[in-house]
């Protein structure tokens, strides 16, 4: 991700030297300078330079896994709710589109907060049967806009759309006013059980198991390494595909086995980046902007397992630095400091004074003295409770505030709406062992460069507000926006990124440096992916969404839909998607940067998202209306969701609810769902219920209207 002349090979010769590069155990590198000159340079470099040295940009390692049969089949994971129609993983009860277990990933881990925010009246994170009923004549009155005593699928939509964003993130309810002691209220939970791991699949029940086995890479054969998929998303969007992502631990079974001073790699697969770019070019963004970020190079990976595979070629891979201590003695010079992985909208709220109520939610990748413990506890109680006046006065006294200043530079002008700026994950916190002062890392970029369909359209995404970016409530953000000591530093950065690193000519000669290297390891994939790859990097608009989600789509391609049939290319998402159509890294910067100017000299004032949906233009949000005028519940969540309602609650089958049919059906509801007889229902009762009565509608959505 360096600065540089633009880079240009003959097709003919790269061709020829990427065929060179899978048969010797060095990387191809995009210059002659970074290209170690032998084998045995190579292996030194590996084990001595660090992952600046082996991680750079334009270099792909060949790397060959090898298992045993029963090795690699541990690496499948067990359970796993299906998204709306996909299959299940291998629990109990799985099958492609059927029931099993309700709890898992589904429409319910949607709904329910909505219920809970709507219907908890005496704000006990319970809904009493009184509650209950009392919600469902709350909602038919609303929705029945018209007064024609039935609910239509339009109308449901609709109504759904505005539940859904009533009970966005935000602070949750405790003891002490919004946010206080057990504040983990209502919202869309991607936490998973207490000490697993977090995310969508983990919230699904999806657990992995690692595995054993051996790594070649950079000359060294590496024994007995760990292995283990990886990923949320990018798992479920690549379940029945050989080609997951992978995390290699190559120092758990043979203390002190390395790979240039690294005990861990990541091998991301790039499933949801037509361009296998926006990780690299994300971080390397981060990092020329002083932001400590992890360093990348790229990898063809090929494996064998006895009986199943002989070195068959899985595919290109970016290989991603993992954040770990290693991590952090490169970019602040000490192990010392203590590294956590938040997943919370509500970022530092106060959850009380016992540190078992805050482990889950920031999911410490290192061991943690009772002091980081409680340095940790005193930030959320800061962040939550301190005045404003105090708040101002301290934030840099917890918070590294150029430090961050220039990691939301970046975050708000590539408009990377999959973290802190949207369900509060993907990133790191470093807690600085002198200092005491917290400092963010970047994380899991594949949605960067305003291609997260699921927030916002197109449009606003490129020209997200920078004065308020994130979607919804956001307390931390809200404070730390208002505080002049930040406020300062984040437009001065953004005005003195926007004539340096943001450039959109900067940008466009990266994608054409580094689409020149890979370009034949992914026509080496499919066809598919080679078409997709230079529409991409041509900028050439894509369509959006999220294909994949529980299994493959219709027909035979590579990239799976929502596990039914749908309209559009095989194996590919519909047109237009969830958000439209995706634009590229070429065509978003130019439209981004002149977007940022222009509020920067207040002649514009950018875009604010509405709350968590899926629009596609003129829909702020996918609920509200936008710039275009589109109806609130023409598409968004809501529109999935209302078909499940009409399949469980229409008895007479008219397609639409009458009020009758509406109070008694939810009435049915919690009888079932109160399955202990305690007489109140929690938010994971409500998520088991409305998955196991929305089931029926895991076909996919209804037909547009």
């Amino acid at each position: 991700m360096s600065h540089g002349v633009r880079f240009r090979v003959p097709a003919s010769v790269l061709c020829v030297l990427c065929v060179l590069c899978s048969w010797i155990a060095i990387p191809f590198a995009g210059t002659a300078k970074d290209k170690p000159k032998d084998k045995d340079q190579a292996a030194r470099t590996a084990d001595e330079g660090g992952a600046a040295a082996v991680l750079r940009l334009t270099n792909i390692w060949p790397v060959h896994l090898t298992a045993s049969p029963e090795e690699w089949a541990k690496l499948e994971p067990k359970g796993g709710g299906g998204f709306f129609g996909g299959p299940r993983g291998g629990g109990p009860g799985g099958g492609p589109g059927g029931r099993g277990p309700g709890g898992g990933f589904g429409p319910g881990m949607i709904v329910a907060p909505a219920f809970l925010k709507e219907g908890d009246t005496n704000a006990d994170a319970k809904l009493t049967r009184k509650e209950f009923e009392a919600l469902a004549e709350k909602w038919f009155a609303a929705w029945d806009k018209e007064k024609r005593g039935k609910l239509s699928g339009d109308s449901l939509s609709e109504g759904l759309n505005q539940a859904l964003m009533a009970s966005g993130g935000g602070f949750g309810r405790g003891p002490g006013g919004p946010g206080g002691p057990g504040g983990r209220g209502p919202g869309m939970n991607l936490q998973g059980a207490e000490g697993k791991r977090n995310g969508v699949a983990a919230a699904a029940g999806v657990e992995f198991e690692s595995a054993h086995g051996e790594l070649e890479i950079g000359g060294q054969t590496l024994k007995d390494v760990m292995l283990r998929y990886k990923g949320n998303g990018t798992w479920m969007q690549s379940r029945d595909s050989d080609k997951k992502s992978l995390k290699v631990d190559l120092n758990d079974n043979v203390k002190g086995q390395k790979f240039s001073g690294l005990t861990k790699l990541n091998f991301h697969n790039n499933v949801t980046d037509a361009s296998w770019m926006n990780e690299v070019l994300g971080y390397r963004l981060y990092r020329d902007a002083g932001v400590p970020a992890p360093h990348t190079a790229y990898a063809r990976v090929s494996v064998t397992v006895s009986g199943k595979h002989s070195r068959d070629y899985l595919g290109l891979y970016s290989i991603v630095e993992n954040v770990d201590t290693h991590f952090a003695k490169d970019a602040f010079g000490s192990k010392k400091g203590a590294i956590f992985k938040p997943v919370t909208p509500a970022l530092f709220a106060d959850l009380g004074d016992d540190w078992k109520s805050y482990n889950q939610t920031y999911d410490p990748k290192t061991d943690l003295t009772p002091e980081q413990k409680q340095r940790l506890i005193e930030v959320c109680k800061f962040v939550t409770r301190a005045s404003d006046g105090d708040f101002a006065a301290r934030l840099g006294d917890y918070l590294d505030l150029e430090e961050f200043a220039r990691y939301m530079a970046v975050t708000v002008w590539i408009s990377e709406l999959d973290g802190i700026l949207g369900p509060g994950q993907n990133f790191y916190l470093h807690l600085d062992a002198k200092s005491g002062r917290l400092q963010f890392i970047p994380w899991d970029l594949d949605h960067s460069f305003g291609q997260f369909g699921m927030r916002g359209s197109q449009e606003e995404r490129e020209n997200l507000s920078i004065e308020k970016p994130w979607q919804g409530e956001n307390r931390f953000l809200e404070r730390v926006f208002k505080v002049d000591a930040f406020k300062t530093r984040y437009l001065a950065r953004l005005r003195e990124f926007s004539e340096t690193l943001f450039d959109p000519k900067r940008l466009a000669s990266q994608v054409d440096e580094l689409a020149a290297v890979i370009r034949p390891s992914i026509q080496e994939e499919s066809r598919e992916k080679a078409e997709r790859f230079e529409t991409a990097v041509s900028g050439k608009p894509l369509a959006g969404g999220f294909p994949g989600f529980g299994g493959p789509g219709r027909g035979g391609g590579d990239r799976g839909g929502f596990g039914g049939p749908q309209p559009g290319g095989p194996g590919g998402p519909p047109p237009g998607g969830f958000g439209g159509q995706i634009k590229p890294i070429k065509t978003f910067a130019p439209i981004r940067a002149e977007s940022v100017k222009d509020q920067l000299a207040g002649k514009s004032p950018g875009s604010k998202l509405g709350e968590f949906g899926f629009g596609p233009p003129g829909m702020r949000g996918g609920g509200g209306r936008g710039p275009g005028g589109g109806p609130g519940g023409g598409f968004g969540p809501g529109r999935f969701i209302s078909r499940g309602f009409l399949d469980a609650l229409d008895t007479n089958e008219d397609g639409a609810l009458s009020r009758d049919e509406f109070t008694r059906g939810f009435a049915k509801w919690f009888d079932r769902w109160d399955k202990t007889k305690s007489g109140s229902l929690t938010e994971d009762q409500l998520r088991e219920g409305l998955n196991e009565e929305l089931s029926p509608f895991r076909g996919g959505p209804p037909p547009p209207p």
